[in-house]
Order: C-alpha cells, then sequence, then structure tokens
C-alpha cells in the first residue's frame, strides 16, 4: 500500500489495527500517524518480533485492507 493511501485511510483502518495487534496502545496508534515504519516499530515493541518478520505482518495486513 503506497504510504499517501495509507495516510489517507489512517482513520478507517484504526480499529482493524487494534483487532490485528491488540497489544497496541490508542497511544501507539496516535503516535503512528499512518507511517508504515512507525507501525513496524510498534509492532516489533510490543511484539518482540524481528524487524524482518514485524515487516512481513504489516505488510500481509495492509494488503489484506
Amino acid at each position: 500500500m503506497n504510504q499517501d493511501i495509507l495516510k489517507g485511510r489512517w482513520s478507517q483502518l484504526k480499529g482493524e489495527l487494534k483487532t490485528q495487534w491488540g497489544k497496541l496502545t490508542d497511544n501507539d496508534i496516535t503516535q503512528i500517524e499512518g507511517q508504515r515504519d512507525k507501525l513496524v516499530g510498534k509492532v516489533r515493541e510490543r511484539y518482540g518480533l524481528a524487524r524482518e518478520d514485524a515487516e512481513r505482518q504489516v505488510d500481509d495486513w495492509l494488503t489484506r485492507n
């Protein structure tokens, strides 16, 4: 998903984000601001994943949504 599209759809995707990664807080979601790199970083932080694994999960989620 294009970064601009992600930012544009961010408000719509917030609910889906909490469903996918329940450990993300509302504050985390606010800080991410629709930026893929920040999302990857927060997923890594909350779930203790390697960067490649977090990127794969985020990319798969973005493709589905």
